[in-house]
């Protein structure tokens, strides 16, 4: 049987990747070009210089992932992103189609996300169970969804205005730590006392919305108060926070929709306490907690690979291919 290549490109925020995935299954090359240092000195994303510089690295990207193959996919997030990076992505895209005469595969990156659940780093998927909890969080989204099957979703709730990973870099960039904030302030946080600031944990309830500002502005506040602090347990004070509210709130909706199983992916997935603390949670439950392998936590086009596959073996077809900076969740055709 001939072997089958779908290539991913991912170009959503400030990483530059280039995937081949074979047979649905295996990773051939998963080529990740990131602008950290490019970015690091206005601590945070600029737009206009991510979509410069994917502009820049796409073509050296794409030529290290492909090698001497000639894929029979083309894939790409086409949404949500930043619009100059998304079209960078597009524009890749559809060159390769043209030249190889290929199909093109619109896909969302943030099921991407979910999907890198399933890769072990081998030539072999651990498949999701379902039904399942679905937790992203990144610097750009926080969100649960009630995942029933490939492609089935029922959105459950969103922040409401920061995401999870936002309000690490904000804080991180208060205390006047490194970029990206998550690292560092999760660094700092090891030495410090996670019950030395009783930062507020927001939401609380049985809703399954989130919204991260406010501990980033107690943070604030308590800096403008107190001139002797301690950097270590402001981090540890503050990530606990963050940590307890999407412990808990992924777990009450797990119990809300009875099902046995989480899955965890985006950048914040990598952080070490929400991986401890949501498994031993979710076990005392009698829930199973996975997350997605920390080299592919951040963005990457392996998980767009994946997510093309995966629709493919479901029957969907290409679909649209427009970029849409605000594309939100939605379940697959009905076939």
């Amino acid at each position: 049987m001939k072997d089958s290549y779908i290539l991913g490109i991912e170009s959503t925020c400030d990483e530059t990747s280039a995937a081949l995935l074979k047979n649905g299954r295996e990773v051939v090359s998963n080529v990740i070009y990131t602008q950290i240092d490019l970015h690091k000195k206005y601590a945070g994303v600029v737009p206009e210089l991510a979509s410069r510089a994917h502009a820049a690295k796409i073509a050296s990207v794409i030529k290290a992932a492909l090698g001497d193959i000639i894929p029979d996919y083309i894939a790409f997030a086409n949404g949500p992103g930043l619009p100059g990076g998304l079209l960078v992505g597009r524009v890749a895209a559809e060159t390769l189609a043209n030249l190889f005469d290929r199909p093109i595969i619109g896909v969302n990156h943030l099921e991407g996300h979910l999907f890198a659940c399933e890769l072990t780093g081998a030539d072999k998927l651990n498949p999701l169970e379902f039904p399942l909890i679905s937790l992203i969080v990144s610097g750009g989204h926080s969100e649960l969804w009630l995942v029933r099957d490939y492609g089935d979703y029922k959105p459950l709730g969103k922040t409401r205005d920061d995401a999870a990973g936002e309000a690490f870099d904000k804080v991180a960039k208060l205390l006047g730590l490194g970029y990206p904030g998550g690292p560092e302030v999760s660094k700092q946080a090891l030495k410090g006392d996670r019950n030395a600031v009783k930062f507020p944990r927001p939401m609380l309830d049985r809703s399954c919305e989130f919204s991260f500002s406010g501990i980033k502005t107690a943070v604030s506040y308590y800096l403008r108060g107190h001139k002797d602090v301690s950097v270590p347990d402001i981090c540890a004070s503050f990530e606990q926070a963050v940590v307890e509210t999407l412990v808990k709130k992924a777990i009450n909706a797990a119990e809300k929709y009875k099902v046995k199983h989480i899955a965890v992916g985006g950048g914040v997935a990598a952080n070490g306490l929400l991986r401890e603390m949501l498994v031993k949670k979710a076990a005392e439950k009698g829930i199973e907690a996975r997350f997605v392998l920390r080299p592919l936590s951040s963005d990457n086009a392996a998980m767009i690979a994946l997510c093309a596959a995966k629709k493919l073996a479901r029957g969907q077809n290409t679909g649209d291919i427009r970029i849409n900076p605000n594309m939100v969740v939605r379940s697959w055709p009905k076939k």
